[in-house]
């Protein structure tokens, strides 16, 4: 009997969780290790924020998916991996050996700013932080007018703006005061039509961009590189993402940003017996953006190639697809759409994003039955 192992219930291994029951048909065991019972859909995260979505709505009970299934859930979180040895060392001090391993663990949001502690600061990874975010929002925001800052000028930055005055109206509370810091420039890299939408839709809210980095936090404030002293209540970083740390300290081959380094069949180069997907993985043929479009295309790829390689079978090639369908949520059920020279926004985009959201939740949520 081989021995499968997942490090996370992601959405790279969503279909591989919908499919452990024919695994284990197939005379082969199941483990998923995983930090929460759940799993929550990075799509919907800020839409969760601003109360469109209860926190039931984005997330996958995974333990109940594995267990029902035949597999085992083990709740912990892998700190190494031993690949000559085919073990996985947990948190707890738990060794789990393995046959096959496939790692879907995510990403994480560096938070490098000094800080005195004087103001809560919360990540946008994990999604589950949310939740905590949401709450200590509304709880300041009923006792007197808000002033947030949000450091970095990404795509989620735009997306927390515009969801935290979604959640001020939708309690009646005041308009929050919204900063973004972006030193590097707002939404780098993406086409000017869509910058100057999602600029005009904040602006038009009251929305300020700093063009200056924030350097650190300090007596309840954030103090720019460049001297200044903006006052602020919370603090949401939003700096952009980054694979986890896990496969560097497990001294498995990576990319240049540190995710695994996998070849075309999900698989790592350097070990036959792991693979992975999602943002922990540097796809070496083609280095993918950090969205998770990418995950979702490789879900069935990655299923395959795990239940081939724990029979003997041959794999199957990854194809990363073409251009990808970009939404951005920015609160109030508004949203700009873009993918190639295609772009919208107002409501259309938003309920283009909210229809195939809740579509995909529908699908694997319905596994937890």
């Amino acid at each position: 009997m081989s021995h499968l192992v997942l490090l996370g219930g992601g959405h790279a291994h969503m279909t591989t969780l919908a499919g452990i029951d024919s695994l284990v048909q197939a005379s082969h065991k199941v483990s998923v290790i995983g930090p929460s019972e759940y799993h929550y859909y990075s799509g919907m995260g800020p839409g969760m924020l601003g109360g469109t979505y209860k926190s039931r709505d984005i997330r996958f009970h995974t333990s109940r998916v594995v267990e029902k299934n035949g597999g085992t859930f083990i709740l912990d979180t892998a700190i190494r991996i031993d690949p000559t040895a085919q073990v996985v060392h947990l948190k707890s001090g738990q060794e789990v050996p393995y046959d096959v391993l496939s790692c879907n663990v995510g990403s994480y949001v560096p938070d490098k700013h000094p800080t005195d502690g004087s103001l809560p600061v919360f990540t946008v990874k994990p999604i589950s932080g949310l939740i905590a975010a949401r709450d200590t929002f509304l709880d300041l925001a009923k006792r007197k007018p808000l002033t947030v800052a949000i450091v970095g000028g990404g795509p989620s930055a735009a997306e927390i703006a515009g969801n935290l005055l979604q959640l001020a109206k939708l309690f009646r509370l005041p308009p929050p005061k919204v900063k973004i810091f972006a030193g590097g420039g707002f939404i780098k890299g993406f086409p000017s039509m869509v910058i100057e939408l999602i600029e005009r839709s904040l602006n038009r809210r009251g929305v300020e961009f700093i063009l200056d980095y924030s350097n650190r936090i300090q007596a309840g404030q954030i103090i720019t590189t460049s001297g200044q002293w903006h006052e602020a209540d919370m603090v949401f970083m939003c700096t952009g993402v980054r694979p986890s740390p896990l496969f560097k300290d497990s001294s498995i081959e990576t990319g240049p940003d540190n995710g695994m380094l996998v070849n075309r069949f999900l698989q790592s180069v350097q070990y036959d017996t792991i693979f992975g997907g999602g943002d922990c993985i540097y796809f070496k043929d083609q280095p993918l953006d950090k969205v998770g479009v990418y995950a979702v295309r490789q879900n069935q790829v990655l299923f395959k190639n795990l239940a081939a390689r724990l029979d003997g079978k041959p794999l199957k090639e990854f194809d990363p697809g073409g251009k990808y369908l970009l939404i951005f949520n920015l609160g109030e059920k508004t949203g700009v759409l873009h993918k190639g020279s295609f772009t919208i926004t107002g409501k259309p985009a938003f309920y283009c994003k909210h229809f195939i959201d809740t579509r995909f939740m529908r699908k694997f949520q319905a596994y937890e039955k």
